[in-house]
Protein backbone atom coordinates (compact mmCIF):
# COMPACT_ATOMS: atom_id res chain seq x y z
CA UNK A 1 0.00 0.00 0.00
CA UNK A 2 1.22 3.21 -0.76
CA UNK A 3 1.87 5.99 1.66
CA UNK A 4 -0.31 8.52 2.39
CA UNK A 5 0.82 11.93 3.52
CA UNK A 6 -0.13 13.03 7.19
CA UNK A 7 -2.77 16.11 5.75
CA UNK A 8 -4.57 12.94 4.56
CA UNK A 9 -4.30 10.72 7.12
CA UNK A 10 -5.02 12.42 9.72
CA UNK A 11 -8.06 14.73 8.05
CA UNK A 12 -10.83 14.80 10.94
CA UNK A 13 -13.86 12.44 10.23
CA UNK A 14 -15.84 14.13 12.82
CA UNK A 15 -16.39 17.49 14.76
CA UNK A 16 -14.52 16.06 18.35
CA UNK A 17 -11.35 15.68 15.69
CA UNK A 18 -11.42 18.69 14.31
CA UNK A 19 -8.53 21.56 15.76
CA UNK A 20 -9.89 24.39 16.96
CA UNK A 21 -12.62 26.48 15.01
CA UNK A 22 -14.94 25.49 18.21
CA UNK A 23 -16.98 28.62 17.50
CA UNK A 24 -18.28 27.31 14.45
CA UNK A 25 -18.52 23.62 15.40
CA UNK A 26 -20.73 24.76 18.33
CA UNK A 27 -23.38 26.73 15.70
CA UNK A 28 -23.33 23.28 13.33
CA UNK A 29 -23.56 21.14 16.51
CA UNK A 30 -26.88 22.83 18.27
CA UNK A 31 -28.16 23.12 14.37
CA UNK A 32 -28.23 19.71 13.61
CA UNK A 33 -29.34 18.08 16.62
CA UNK A 34 -32.34 20.65 17.18
CA UNK A 35 -33.17 19.96 13.65
CA UNK A 36 -32.38 23.86 12.33
CA UNK A 37 -30.72 23.70 9.06
CA UNK A 38 -30.12 26.20 6.68
CA UNK A 39 -29.97 25.34 3.17
CA UNK A 40 -26.60 27.15 2.05
CA UNK A 41 -23.30 27.23 4.29
CA UNK A 42 -20.59 29.40 3.18
CA UNK A 43 -17.30 28.90 4.95
CA UNK A 44 -14.40 31.26 4.51
CA UNK A 45 -11.16 31.28 5.63
CA UNK A 46 -6.80 31.00 4.87
CA UNK A 47 -5.75 27.82 3.39
CA UNK A 48 -5.86 24.47 5.75
CA UNK A 49 -7.89 25.55 8.15
CA UNK A 50 -10.43 23.51 8.02
CA UNK A 51 -12.91 24.68 5.27
CA UNK A 52 -13.22 21.15 3.41
CA UNK A 53 -13.21 19.36 6.21
CA UNK A 54 -16.15 20.95 8.19
CA UNK A 55 -18.02 20.61 5.00
CA UNK A 56 -17.67 16.84 4.05
CA UNK A 57 -18.43 16.30 7.87
CA UNK A 58 -21.51 18.36 8.04
CA UNK A 59 -22.13 16.00 4.61
CA UNK A 60 -21.88 12.58 6.55
CA UNK A 61 -23.91 14.13 9.54
CA UNK A 62 -26.74 14.92 7.11
CA UNK A 63 -26.65 11.74 5.02
CA UNK A 64 -25.71 8.96 7.66
CA UNK A 65 -28.28 5.62 7.57
CA UNK A 66 -28.56 6.64 11.17
CA UNK A 67 -30.30 9.76 11.35
CA UNK A 68 -29.67 13.18 11.09
CA UNK A 69 -26.68 14.13 13.89
CA UNK A 70 -23.92 15.59 14.67
CA UNK A 71 -22.22 12.73 15.49
CA UNK A 72 -22.23 10.48 12.22
CA UNK A 73 -21.67 6.61 12.98
CA UNK A 74 -18.69 6.77 10.73
CA UNK A 75 -19.37 2.49 9.91
CA UNK A 76 -22.58 2.76 7.44
CA UNK A 77 -21.95 2.45 3.55
CA UNK A 78 -22.58 6.42 3.38
CA UNK A 79 -20.48 7.28 5.85
CA UNK A 80 -17.76 5.34 4.29
CA UNK A 81 -18.68 6.59 1.17
CA UNK A 82 -18.47 10.09 1.59
CA UNK A 83 -14.58 9.20 3.41
CA UNK A 84 -13.80 7.88 0.27
CA UNK A 85 -14.88 10.12 -1.89
CA UNK A 86 -17.45 8.39 -4.07
CA UNK A 87 -20.80 8.99 -2.40
CA UNK A 88 -22.94 9.45 -5.33
CA UNK A 89 -25.59 12.27 -3.99
CA UNK A 90 -22.04 14.74 -2.63
CA UNK A 91 -21.31 16.42 -5.96
CA UNK A 92 -17.94 18.04 -5.17
CA UNK A 93 -16.93 21.06 -7.71
CA UNK A 94 -13.77 22.65 -8.18
CA UNK A 95 -14.86 26.42 -8.93
CA UNK A 96 -11.78 27.34 -9.94
CA UNK A 97 -11.79 24.72 -13.12
CA UNK A 98 -15.26 25.28 -13.76
CA UNK A 99 -15.48 28.62 -13.79
CA UNK A 100 -18.12 29.40 -17.14
CA UNK A 101 -21.70 29.72 -16.68
CA UNK A 102 -22.43 26.35 -18.88
CA UNK A 103 -20.79 24.63 -15.94
CA UNK A 104 -23.04 26.13 -13.33
CA UNK A 105 -25.67 25.66 -15.92
CA UNK A 106 -25.11 21.78 -15.95
CA UNK A 107 -24.48 20.98 -11.98
CA UNK A 108 -27.88 22.86 -11.90
CA UNK A 109 -29.46 21.13 -14.39
CA UNK A 110 -29.81 17.85 -12.23
CA UNK A 111 -31.05 19.88 -8.19
CA UNK A 112 -34.52 19.41 -9.17
CA UNK A 113 -33.95 15.41 -9.23
CA UNK A 114 -33.95 13.35 -5.81
CA UNK A 115 -31.17 12.25 -4.32
CA UNK A 116 -29.85 8.68 -4.99
CA UNK A 117 -28.52 6.91 -2.28
CA UNK A 118 -28.67 9.85 0.35
CA UNK A 119 -31.17 11.79 2.36
CA UNK A 120 -29.73 15.13 0.94
CA UNK A 121 -28.01 15.57 -2.31
CA UNK A 122 -25.05 18.21 -1.54
CA UNK A 123 -23.31 20.40 -3.70
CA UNK A 124 -20.11 21.26 -2.21
CA UNK A 125 -18.41 23.89 -4.03
CA UNK A 126 -14.86 24.49 -3.53
CA UNK A 127 -13.34 28.31 -4.24
CA UNK A 128 -16.44 29.79 -4.98
CA UNK A 129 -14.73 32.88 -5.53
CA UNK A 130 -13.92 31.77 -8.80
CA UNK A 131 -16.54 31.24 -10.59
CA UNK A 132 -17.59 34.18 -12.98
CA UNK A 133 -20.14 36.40 -12.62
CA UNK A 134 -22.98 35.42 -15.23
CA UNK A 135 -22.05 32.03 -12.91
CA UNK A 136 -23.31 33.83 -9.80
CA UNK A 137 -26.28 34.78 -11.98
CA UNK A 138 -26.92 31.37 -12.58
CA UNK A 139 -26.89 30.61 -8.89
CA UNK A 140 -28.83 32.92 -7.11
CA UNK A 141 -32.19 31.78 -7.60
CA UNK A 142 -31.54 27.89 -6.88
CA UNK A 143 -29.30 29.24 -3.83
CA UNK A 144 -32.43 31.31 -2.24
CA UNK A 145 -34.80 28.48 -2.85
CA UNK A 146 -33.60 24.67 -3.42
CA UNK A 147 -35.53 21.84 -3.56
CA UNK A 148 -36.00 20.56 -0.05
CA UNK A 149 -33.92 17.93 -0.92
CA UNK A 150 -30.63 20.28 -1.78
CA UNK A 151 -28.13 21.67 0.48
CA UNK A 152 -25.52 24.07 -0.56
CA UNK A 153 -21.86 24.10 1.05
CA UNK A 154 -19.14 26.88 -0.37
CA UNK A 155 -16.13 27.19 0.83
CA UNK A 156 -13.69 30.22 -0.12
CA UNK A 157 -10.43 31.98 0.95
CA UNK A 158 -11.70 35.25 -0.76
CA UNK A 159 -15.61 36.14 0.20
CA UNK A 160 -14.64 39.88 -0.83
CA UNK A 161 -14.99 38.37 -4.31
CA UNK A 162 -18.12 37.08 -3.15
CA UNK A 163 -21.98 39.17 -4.72
CA UNK A 164 -23.36 40.51 -1.86
CA UNK A 165 -26.87 39.07 -3.14
CA UNK A 166 -24.66 35.21 -2.36
CA UNK A 167 -23.70 36.34 0.89
CA UNK A 168 -26.94 37.45 2.00
CA UNK A 169 -28.84 33.77 1.02
CA UNK A 170 -26.17 32.05 3.01
CA UNK A 171 -24.86 31.26 6.88
CA UNK A 172 -21.52 32.47 7.03
CA UNK A 173 -19.07 30.96 8.68
CA UNK A 174 -15.84 32.24 9.24
CA UNK A 175 -12.57 29.99 10.44
CA UNK A 176 -10.00 31.38 12.49
CA UNK A 177 -6.38 30.67 11.49
CA UNK A 178 -4.93 28.39 14.33
CA UNK A 179 -2.06 29.62 17.24
CA UNK A 180 1.25 28.18 17.48
CA UNK A 181 0.37 26.30 20.44
CA UNK A 182 -2.96 24.58 19.41
CA UNK A 183 -1.41 23.63 16.07
CA UNK A 184 1.28 22.35 18.83
CA UNK A 185 -0.53 20.02 20.77
CA UNK A 186 -2.51 18.66 17.30
CA UNK A 187 1.11 17.51 16.16
CA UNK A 188 1.83 16.09 19.50
CA UNK A 189 -1.37 14.46 19.30
CA UNK A 190 -0.56 13.10 15.95
CA UNK A 191 3.39 12.17 16.26
CA UNK A 192 2.69 10.13 19.82
CA UNK A 193 0.07 7.95 17.63
CA UNK A 194 2.99 7.35 15.14
CA UNK A 195 4.92 6.44 17.59
CA UNK A 196 7.82 8.97 16.55
CA UNK A 197 10.03 10.44 19.00
CA UNK A 198 9.96 14.38 19.35
CA UNK A 199 11.49 17.15 21.60
CA UNK A 200 8.81 19.90 22.09
CA UNK A 201 10.89 22.94 20.95
CA UNK A 202 10.91 21.24 18.06
CA UNK A 203 7.17 21.23 17.08
CA UNK A 204 6.92 25.13 18.67
CA UNK A 205 8.99 25.80 16.05
CA UNK A 206 6.69 23.98 13.26
CA UNK A 207 3.55 25.91 14.89
CA UNK A 208 4.81 29.03 14.35
CA UNK A 209 5.80 28.41 10.60
CA UNK A 210 2.57 27.02 10.10
CA UNK A 211 0.87 30.82 10.34
CA UNK A 212 -2.06 29.21 11.27
CA UNK A 213 -2.79 26.63 8.93
CA UNK A 214 -2.82 22.95 10.28
CA UNK A 215 -2.65 21.51 6.76
CA UNK A 216 1.19 23.24 6.13
CA UNK A 217 1.46 22.49 9.62
CA UNK A 218 1.33 18.37 8.81
CA UNK A 219 3.20 19.32 5.35
CA UNK A 220 6.28 20.82 7.27
CA UNK A 221 5.66 17.75 9.80
CA UNK A 222 5.66 15.02 6.70
CA UNK A 223 9.27 16.90 5.38
CA UNK A 224 10.68 17.25 8.84
CA UNK A 225 9.98 13.42 9.62
CA UNK A 226 12.25 13.03 5.87
CA UNK A 227 14.72 15.59 7.20
CA UNK A 228 15.56 14.13 10.54
CA UNK A 229 15.23 10.60 10.01
CA UNK A 230 14.60 9.90 13.54
CA UNK A 231 14.06 12.28 16.60
CA UNK A 232 12.07 15.55 15.71
CA UNK A 233 14.95 18.04 17.31
CA UNK A 234 14.91 21.16 18.02
CA UNK A 235 18.44 22.04 16.20
CA UNK A 236 17.78 19.80 13.37
CA UNK A 237 14.01 21.51 12.68
CA UNK A 238 15.66 24.89 13.10
CA UNK A 239 18.32 23.82 10.12
CA UNK A 240 15.79 22.23 8.29
CA UNK A 241 13.58 25.86 8.30
CA UNK A 242 16.09 28.17 8.50
CA UNK A 243 15.02 29.64 11.77
CA UNK A 244 17.01 30.06 14.65
CA UNK A 245 16.30 28.29 18.02
CA UNK A 246 14.16 30.60 20.47
CA UNK A 247 17.37 30.68 23.44
CA UNK A 248 19.07 32.14 20.75
CA UNK A 249 16.78 35.04 20.47
CA UNK A 250 16.20 35.37 24.04
CA UNK A 251 19.82 35.98 24.01
CA UNK A 252 19.79 38.27 21.30
CA UNK A 253 17.32 40.19 23.79
CA UNK A 254 19.51 39.82 26.48
CA UNK A 255 22.52 41.13 25.15
CA UNK A 256 20.39 43.97 23.64
CA UNK A 257 19.54 44.85 27.27
CA UNK A 258 23.31 44.87 28.61
CA UNK A 259 24.29 46.87 25.20
CA UNK A 260 26.84 44.23 24.17
CA UNK A 261 27.64 44.45 20.72
CA UNK A 262 30.24 41.49 20.74
CA UNK A 263 27.61 39.33 22.76
CA UNK A 264 25.41 39.78 19.20
CA UNK A 265 28.46 39.96 16.85
CA UNK A 266 28.97 36.48 18.23
CA UNK A 267 25.50 35.18 18.01
CA UNK A 268 25.16 36.27 14.63
CA UNK A 269 28.23 34.45 13.44
CA UNK A 270 27.13 31.30 15.58
CA UNK A 271 23.81 31.45 14.17
CA UNK A 272 25.53 32.00 10.80
CA UNK A 273 27.15 28.90 10.56
CA UNK A 274 23.20 27.06 10.20
CA UNK A 275 22.64 29.67 6.87
CA UNK A 276 19.40 30.74 8.33
CA UNK A 277 16.67 33.00 6.58
CA UNK A 278 17.76 36.13 7.95
CA UNK A 279 14.55 38.10 7.15
CA UNK A 280 12.55 35.59 9.17
CA UNK A 281 15.20 36.00 12.10
CA UNK A 282 13.88 39.66 12.43
CA UNK A 283 10.20 38.45 11.73
CA UNK A 284 10.88 36.61 14.80
CA UNK A 285 12.41 39.10 16.79
CA UNK A 286 9.72 42.11 15.93
CA UNK A 287 6.74 38.92 17.17
CA UNK A 288 8.62 38.57 20.05
CA UNK A 289 9.04 42.57 20.88
CA UNK A 290 5.33 43.03 20.40
CA UNK A 291 4.74 40.33 22.89
CA UNK A 292 6.96 42.21 25.13
CA UNK A 293 5.48 45.78 24.77
CA UNK A 294 2.11 43.95 25.41
CA UNK A 295 3.31 42.32 28.64
CA UNK A 296 4.61 46.10 29.76
CA UNK A 297 1.53 47.68 29.27
CA UNK A 298 -1.22 45.40 30.08
CA UNK A 299 0.47 41.89 31.79
CA UNK A 300 -2.73 39.75 32.29
CA UNK A 301 -3.40 39.85 28.27
CA UNK A 302 -0.58 38.20 27.50
CA UNK A 303 -0.59 34.30 26.81
CA UNK A 304 1.74 31.03 26.36
CA UNK A 305 0.43 30.81 22.76
CA UNK A 306 4.33 31.07 21.87
CA UNK A 307 5.32 28.58 24.49
CA UNK A 308 7.45 32.00 25.57
CA UNK A 309 5.51 33.31 28.17
CA UNK A 310 8.17 32.83 31.24
CA UNK A 311 10.86 34.68 29.25
CA UNK A 312 8.36 37.77 27.80
CA UNK A 313 7.87 38.64 31.58
CA UNK A 314 11.48 38.53 32.46
CA UNK A 315 12.31 40.85 29.49
CA UNK A 316 9.17 43.25 29.85
CA UNK A 317 10.42 44.10 33.58
CA UNK A 318 13.89 44.36 32.28
CA UNK A 319 13.49 46.24 29.35
CA UNK A 320 12.12 50.30 29.89
CA UNK A 321 8.89 50.54 27.22
CA UNK A 322 10.52 52.84 25.07
CA UNK A 323 13.29 50.92 24.24
CA UNK A 324 10.80 48.63 23.09
CA UNK A 325 9.14 50.42 20.88
CA UNK A 326 12.53 51.97 19.57
CA UNK A 327 13.90 48.29 18.92
CA UNK A 328 10.22 47.62 16.87
CA UNK A 329 10.43 50.51 15.07
CA UNK A 330 14.19 49.81 13.80
CA UNK A 331 13.54 45.45 13.52
CA UNK A 332 10.43 47.00 11.25
CA UNK A 333 12.67 49.28 8.97
CA UNK A 334 15.67 46.48 8.81
CA UNK A 335 13.08 43.99 7.58
CA UNK A 336 12.43 46.36 5.05
CA UNK A 337 16.06 47.35 3.80
CA UNK A 338 17.15 44.02 3.94
CA UNK A 339 16.68 43.22 0.37
CA UNK A 340 19.24 46.70 -0.39
CA UNK A 341 22.14 45.85 2.22
CA UNK A 342 25.29 44.08 0.29
CA UNK A 343 24.34 41.21 2.41
CA UNK A 344 22.09 39.68 4.56
CA UNK A 345 23.56 38.86 7.32
CA UNK A 346 25.24 42.35 7.56
CA UNK A 347 22.19 43.65 7.13
CA UNK A 348 20.54 41.82 10.02
CA UNK A 349 24.29 42.79 11.75
CA UNK A 350 23.57 46.64 11.38
CA UNK A 351 19.72 46.43 12.50
CA UNK A 352 21.11 45.37 15.92
CA UNK A 353 23.89 47.45 15.92
CA UNK A 354 22.07 50.45 14.88
CA UNK A 355 19.32 49.55 17.89
CA UNK A 356 22.58 49.78 20.50
CA UNK A 357 23.18 53.22 18.65
CA UNK A 358 20.23 54.82 19.29
CA UNK A 359 19.56 53.52 22.65
CA UNK A 360 18.59 56.54 24.90
CA UNK A 361 21.99 57.66 27.11
CA UNK A 362 21.53 59.27 29.97
CA UNK A 363 18.22 58.07 31.12
CA UNK A 364 17.37 55.67 34.25
CA UNK A 365 17.00 52.83 33.07
CA UNK A 366 13.54 51.48 34.45
CA UNK A 367 11.45 49.28 33.81
CA UNK A 368 7.39 50.07 32.47
CA UNK A 369 4.98 51.41 34.85
CA UNK A 370 1.72 50.08 34.70
CA UNK A 371 -0.93 51.93 33.13
CA UNK A 372 -3.47 52.71 35.75
CA UNK A 373 -7.03 54.00 34.45
CA UNK A 374 -8.24 57.51 36.35
CA UNK A 375 -11.67 58.20 34.63
CA UNK A 376 -11.79 58.62 31.36
CA UNK A 377 -7.79 58.69 30.97
CA UNK A 378 -4.82 56.82 31.64
CA UNK A 379 -1.89 58.02 33.13
CA UNK A 380 1.15 55.73 35.50
CA UNK A 381 1.06 55.06 39.12
CA UNK A 382 4.58 56.80 39.12
CA UNK A 383 3.30 59.83 37.17
CA UNK A 384 0.71 60.54 39.55
CA UNK A 385 2.14 60.20 42.55
CA UNK A 386 5.22 62.39 41.43
CA UNK A 387 2.45 65.14 40.62
CA UNK A 388 0.85 64.74 44.25
CA UNK A 389 4.45 64.70 45.90
CA UNK A 390 4.51 67.99 43.98
CA UNK A 391 1.48 69.54 44.66
CA UNK A 392 1.55 68.89 48.48
CA UNK A 393 5.00 70.60 48.33
CA UNK A 394 3.60 73.75 46.58
CA UNK A 395 0.71 73.89 49.09
CA UNK A 396 3.59 73.56 52.41
CA UNK A 397 5.48 76.30 50.68
CA UNK A 398 2.30 78.67 50.50
CA UNK A 399 1.55 78.34 53.77
CA UNK A 400 4.65 78.69 55.12
CA UNK A 401 4.68 82.16 52.99
CA UNK A 402 1.41 83.18 54.79
CA UNK A 403 2.49 82.99 58.45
Amino acid sequence: MSYQVLARKWRPRSFKEMAGQSHVLKTLINALDNDRLHHAYLFTGTRGVGKTSIARILARCLNCEEGVSSEPCGKCSACIEIEEGRFIDLIEVDAASRTKVEDTRELLDNVQYAPSRGRYKVYLIDEVHMLSGHSFNALLKTLEEPPPHVKFLLATTDPQKLPVTVLSRCLQFSLKNLSPEMIMNHLKFILEQEKIEFEEGALWQIGRAAKGSVRDALTLLDQAISFCDGPLTDAEIGSFLGTIDQNILYQLVDALIAEDAQAILELINTVSAQAPDFASILEALLSYLHRVAVAQVVPEGLDNSQGDKKQILEHAAAMPAENVQLYYQIALKGREDLPFAVDDRSGIEMTLLRMLAFTPRGVPNKPAVALTKTGDSETSSETVSSTAGAEAEAEKKKVTRNH
